[in-house]
Parts: C-alpha cells; sequence; structure tokens
C-alpha cells in the first residue's frame, strides 16, 4: 500500500460531495496507554489483528493532502483522536502540521484539534500544541470519586492523580483546552457537582457532556459488562452496534436527561455566555432552524472516521466492518463521502425514525437523536426507538421556556446572557422554599438555591490511584 500512488481527485465528484465535513483521525488505530472499562474502541483491534497500529508517512500526507483537496468551505478542521494520539509522538504531529502548510490552498483556514486522555503531556507536548495553537480536549468525568471508577490504567488503577498532571501542563503554558466528559452510571446522578467541579476546579469555559450507551445481545451481555480490555487466551469481543441490552456501565435514559436538567438549572444562573456546554448551545441554534452538532441534525453523515492505515468509516461510532467505505490510498476520501453508500447512511438517520419520534412535539430539537442508540421499543411498540428518548424529552421540554426567551433576546439583538436576571426575577417570586426547578424534591434553597452542590458520597471502596502509567 505504501507504493500506491496518491488518488486523483475527479472534478464530477466535486461538484456533488458536501462542501465540509469533520472527519476524526486515529493516527494509532484503537491502541491506548490507559484501560477505561467503557471505551469499546479497545474491542477495534480484532479489526486489524497481529497489526502494528500507527499511522505511516505516506498515510499521514495522503490524509492530509486528500481532506484539504476535499473541502469547498474554507474553515477546515485537522482532528485527531484515538485510542490515544500522543502514543505517535511530537515529531509526527510536527510533520501533519507542514503538510499542512505544504498542501493547503490560499484562504483556507485550518484548526488543529487534538483530543487526549492528558497522561503523557509535558513541556514538550504543551510547548508545541501551544506554539500551534492546538485546541486541545482533555477527557475527564469529574471528580476523582467519579473519574476513578472507569478510567484505569491497564492495572486497574485511577488515572486522576495522571490526569490533573496533564491538565496542569495545559494550564503552565496557556494551551487552550476543552474537556470531553461521559455520562455514565457512576456519575450520572452528580451533574451539577461534576459541572462545577469543571466551572471553578479546572476553569474550563467549554464542556461536551457524552452519553455511554453500551449495547450488547443476550451472548456477549456478560463479557461486556467485563470491559472491552484485551484478556489472556481469550479472543477479543468486537463492538459493534448490536443488541437491546446495554452494560451496566450505561447511563440510564431517564438519568441522562435529569443529567442534564441538573446542569443547566446551574448554569441559566450563574455561567450563560462564560461558559459553553456544547448542547445548550446547539439547542439555542436548534431554535433557529440551525443544526450545527449531527446527533440532532435532521441527517448526518458528515463525521466520518479515518483509521491509522486509511480505511474510512462512515462514522466514529460505526467502525465496523460493514461501514467500511474504503481506502484513500484507493479512493479518493471526496469520492467516498459522495458515494451512495455514505448518502444512504446520512439520509437514513431522517427516513428511520419512528411514528413516535415524527409525532414528538420536540422532534425539531432532537430529531431522533443518533442512530447508534435507537435500539428501543417505541410506545405503540414500533422498534427503533432511541434508547435515550426519556431523558432527551425531559430535557428539551424542561429547557424550553429559557431556551425561547434566550432566543427572544437574540432576536431583538441583546445578549442571551440576559436570561439570568430573568431566572434571578423568577426564582425571588417563587421564594426560596419552593420546590426547586429541576425537580429533583428538594426545595430550591437547598437545591439550587444554594452555590454548592452536595458533596460526592465516598465510595465504600475507593480506586486505588495511579501515580505512573504503567501502574
Amino acid at each position: 500500500m505504501e507504493a500506491h500512488p496518491m488518488p486523483i481527485l475527479d472534478p464530477k465528484v466535486v461538484a456533488g460531495a458536501p462542501p465540509r465535513f469533520h472527519l476524526l483521525a486515529k493516527p494509532s488505530g484503537s491502541t491506548c496507554n490507559i484501560d477505561c472499562k467503557y471505551c469499546f474502541f479497545l474491542s477495534k483491534e480484532a479489526l486489524y489483528p497481529n497489526e502494528k497500529h500507527r499511522m505511516s508517512p505516506a498515510t499521514l500526507e495522503a490524509y492530509i493532502k486528500q481532506l484539504l483537496e476535499s473541502h469547498r468551505d474554507p474553515n477546515i478542521t485537522v482532528a485527531w483522536q484515538g485510542g490515544e494520539p500522543t502514543l505517535m509522538g511530537v515529531e509526527f504531529f510536527r510533520r501533519s502540521i507542514a503538510l499542512v502548510e505544504q498542501y493547503r490552498r490560499p484562504g483556507q483556514t485550518v484548526q488543529h484539534t487534538f483530543q487526549t486522555n492528558g497522561i503523557a503531556l509535558d513541556d514538550e507536548w504543551c510547548t508545541f500544541l501551544k506554539e500551534h495553537g492546538v485546541l486541545v480536549g482533555l477527557s475527564i468525568d469529574g471528580p476523582r470519586e467519579v473519574h476513578d471508577t472507569n478510567r484505569v490504567t491497564r492495572g486497574g488503577k485511577g488515572t486522576f492523580d495522571l490526569v490533573m498532571k496533564g491538565w496542569q501542563q495545559l494550564r503552565k503554558h496557556g494551551v487552550d483546552f476543552n474537556i470531553l466528559c461521559t455520562v455514565n452510571a457512576a456519575n450520572q446522578h452528580h451533574g451539577r457537582r461534576v459541572y462545577q467541579f469543571f466551572r471553578d476546579e479546572l476553569k474550563a469555559e467549554w464542556v461536551q457532556f457524552i452519553p455511554i450507551v453500551e449495547r450488547a445481545t443476550p451472548e456477549t451481555i456478560q463479557l461486556a459488562n467485563l470491559g472491552w480490555r484485551e484478556r489472556p487466551k481469550e479472543k477479543r469481543l468486537l463492538y459493534t452496534q448490536e443488541g437491546s441490552l446495554v452494560t451496566e456501565r450505561t447511563v440510564g435514559g431517564e438519568q441522562y436527561g435529569q443529567f442534564l436538567v441538573d446542569i443547566f438549572e446551574e448554569w441559566v444562573r450563574h455561567d450563560v455566555g462564560k461558559m459553553y456546554v456544547q448542547l445548550f448551545d446547539v439547542t439555542l441554534e436548534a431554535y433557529f432552524g440551525q443544526h450545527k452538532l449531527c446527533i440532532h441534525a435532521p441527517t448526518c453523515g458528515y463525521g466520518p472516521a479515518i483509521e491509522y492505515n486509511g480505511d474510512l468509516y462512515s462514522c466514529d461510532h460505526f467502525v465496523e466492518p460493514r461501514y467500511k467505505l474504503g481506502n484513500i490510498h484507493e479512493t479518493h476520501m471526496l469520492e467516498m463521502m459522495a458515494s451512495p453508500a455514505q448518502r444512504k447512511f446520512g439520509l437514513d438517520k431522517r427516513d428511520t425514525l419512528t411514528k413516535q419520534c415524527r409525532e414528538c412535539e420536540v422532534r425539531p430539537l432532537c430529531n431522533g437523536g443518533c442512530p447508534k442508540d435507537r435500539f428501543a421499543t417505541a410506545k405503540d411498540g414500533e422498534p427503533g426507538q432511541n434508547y435515550l428518548c426519556e431523558g432527551l424529552y425531559h430535557f428539551f421540554t424542561h429547557t424550553r421556556p429559557a431556551m425561547q426567551y434566550m432566543g427572544m433576546m437574540v432576536q431583538k439583538g441583546r445578549a442571551p446572557a440576559d436570561i439570568m436576571g430573568w431566572v434571578k426575577a423568577e426564582d425571588t417570586r417563587r421564594g426560596p422554599y419552593a420546590p426547586c426547578p429541576c425537580g429533583s424534591g428538594r426545595k430550591f434553597r437547598f437545591c439550587h438555591g444554594t452555590r454548592e452542590a452536595p458533596p460526592l458520597p465516598r465510595s465504600a471502596a475507593p480506586v486505588e490511584s495511579a501515580t505512573e502509567v504503567g501502574a
């Protein structure tokens, strides 16, 4: 494959192709330096057995060249993910930036992003990231008590202290960073506390919450509950989007919605315009008919993933054989993005909605959620309902009055942050001993009426923290 000439882009393909897309590149494949229990991407190693999962110089060049060729929109993102991309070493990414400068056309603006668990970040890494304006996404699930439940080393020890060392390096060097937090069974009841930790202790200004939904079948559920890491003398289970059962780590549908509401009630009182929560932003945009996040857009198909060897898949959540579009050494990336298979993948999001979804009052905001989670049964028995439906409905209906108010402020040329004054007036009118609007059942004074969320319960069997990666 290394000797293959680069595919030539057919001008006819360009005319019918999407003008932009957000491609997640996995230069080290599924290989990682830790062993998160819920990370089913670890199982993707089974797709490429007996191979060294490292992107070659030839694949790197083909990827960068084709990505820049494929975009008619002048704003392009080069997004690195994993696995764990730091395993490639700093020099690999120096080369990637040099290639961007080599192939970037006049007028193209390139943003480099980098999703990491933060453990390998040191002075060298952070100097490089700062120098080139790389936006870092730091994966952390909240305070130690919840983070260390699932995000562990290969030896089973918690990684919180290691991640915090990486965060300190980011702060020391002034590297721009966002937080990516999964919502799972360990933190689903502590939304406000998790949010306050990111805001007050990590000084984050942008947060993304990703629900953990691990599917399984009756045949695989027992093994899936053990996690996705490799086990001696056992064939590794390849995770695919199949089955109607979920693992013990999976967030509950109702609980996911309440987690978001718990955070929203904190944010809308104190942080509008200062702290950015991805889902809150895209929900407000949806009231203006804009859908920038594929999960809640009417259609999808603009978030493909590329593996270390150049294999291109329809979506980061569907890295499995039936969704492989081809390889960039054989077919140009844009040709695959414009293929009938990829078009159908994207349109199926809209065309396979259940009757319950199509008739739902929040469909213009939700659009059925991510297809990967559509394995539940609708109220009338129709298959294909989103597993998170109850929680999504709760979130979108609960936040509707506030979102509509912020939308009205925007239309009047005012800042959405003006809503905080409106909320304060409503709180005063309601009184401190009325039920808290978050729905917790507690009085407002003892819930969102106080600045501090309740502390997390101490685990009966706390996870030992690692002091080095190999521990």
